[in-house]
């Protein structure tokens, strides 16, 4: 086994950057050490700069939720030299919204661009896949199944901007402990596999868990799920909530007819009470397929693993003077809460309308301390979700 010299810092366990090497910029990209090499024998290091953060996209009906503003009000906690805005956490955005802003020394933030681009990108890809599954669901609730397809070091963000993004439960105790809600799960199969039947995994669990923890069931692990779900229900029947399906998509043929299946053999059994639960690489197609038969669903990659938001992070404007890159739009810009509730971006000098409001705030005033809740955030985006504005 390699061992480390003597006065050599010990390798990590895991790869994962420390809080420190975070902080200290340690996580950039090494071209960005290697500008301010450069601008530092240039005597430019500190010159005033002006930077947004948006999306481009050339899609004019792509919306995504912001997320990951809490790292990033971390990360310029103790930065007095850089004035940071940003629309609050949970905007539902549009492409080319600025949705952060950064003033101040080129060098008081440039080797952050990674770690900014980072929180920012992941947390606000996880928060709209899950948005994107709770409008699909409508009413029924929808479970962050996801944690185990993601790096366990990042279990607690992929919770927090799922549950951000609308998810009414996440199945990981520590981060639902930070999150301040309980954890959210079922059985899994090496209950039933362990304990050799459903029928006994379902007395067991129900002997052994809380009754305030819903008795949810999963069916599919020995048998044909019509059977399951009867085995299951007559092994607990006054305690049974509902019965999960994670049936293999190679064993599943139409869901939807399955679950009907399922559906008919609990009424006529008299187990019309009893719920159904979808998982299984369930995405927004198969919500939408599912919703007329099923009651709750569980989704873990279409939420954990969902495509990041692209986020570009743009200098605007150098020591007072226009500057941007080619196929950006340039200049200083406000973003604005127009009187009608609409919301419109514009030149920072442009005259606006009577009683339109700044969206940009000072991120320390929307991160006062590092116990904000995220309830704020999450009820955001559902009042925004409801609004039938934002389609799938």
């Amino acid at each position: 086994m390699p061992t480390e010299d003597a006065g050599q810092t010990p390798r990590p366990r895991f790869n994962t950057a420390s809080d420190e090497e975070i902080m200290e910029g340690n996580v950039a990209d090494v071209y960005f050490h290697r500008t301010m090499e450069v601008l530092g024998s240039r005597g430019l290091a500190d010159v005033e700069t002006h930077a947004e953060v948006s999306l481009k996209t050339s899609d004019p009906d792509a919306w995504f939720v912001l997320a990951g503003l809490d790292e990033v009000a971390r990360l310029f906690e103790d930065e007095d030299e850089v004035e940071v805005r940003a629309a609050p956490e949970g905007t539902v955005c549009r492409p080319y919204e600025p949705v952060l802003t950064l003033s101040g020394p080129y060098g008081a933030f440039a080797e952050h661009e990674t770690a900014i681009l980072g929180f920012l990108c992941q947390a606000s890809g996880v928060a709209t896949g899950a948005a994107r599954c709770k409008l699909a669901a409508g009413d029924r609730p929808v479970t962050s199944f996801g944690a185990r397809r993601m790096h366990p070091a990042i279990t607690p963000m992929i919770e927090r901007a799922a549950y951000l993004g609308g998810c009414d439960g996440v199945a990981v105790d520590l981060a639902a402990r930070r999150l301040g809600i309980p954890a959210t799960g079922t059985v899994p199969h090496a209950l039933a596999l362990v304990l050799g039947s459903t029928a006994e995994a379902a007395r067991a669990f129900d002997e052994a868990i809380h009754a305030s923890v819903a008795r949810t069931i999963l069916i599919d692990t020995y048998d044909d799920e019509k059977f399951g779900a009867l085995i299951a229900a007559d092994a607990i029947p006054d305690s049974i909530s509902a019965v999960r399906l994670d049936t293999p998509g190679n064993r599943r043929g139409d869901f939807r007819d399955l679950m009907q299946e399922v559906r008919w053999e609990l009424d006529r059994h008299g187990y019309g009470h009893v719920g159904m639960f979808a998982s299984g690489g369930i995405g927004v197609d198969d919500i939408l397929h599912l919703n007329p038969i099923c009651d709750a669903y569980g989704v873990g990659g279409a939420i954990a693993s969902a495509p990041m938001v692209d986020y570009s992070l743009d200098i605007v404007e150098v020591a007072g003077e226009d500057r941007s890159k080619r196929g950006k739009r340039g200049g200083r810009k406000r973003l604005l809460n127009m009187p009608d509730g609409s919301r419109r971006t514009v030149p920072a000098a442009t005259d606006v309308p009577e009683a339109a409001t700044d969206l940009l705030t000072p991120l320390g005033e929307l991160y006062p301390s590092r116990e904000t809740s995220v309830e704020t955030q999450r009820d955001r985006v559902l009042s925004q979700l409801a609004t039938g504005e934002y389609t799938l």
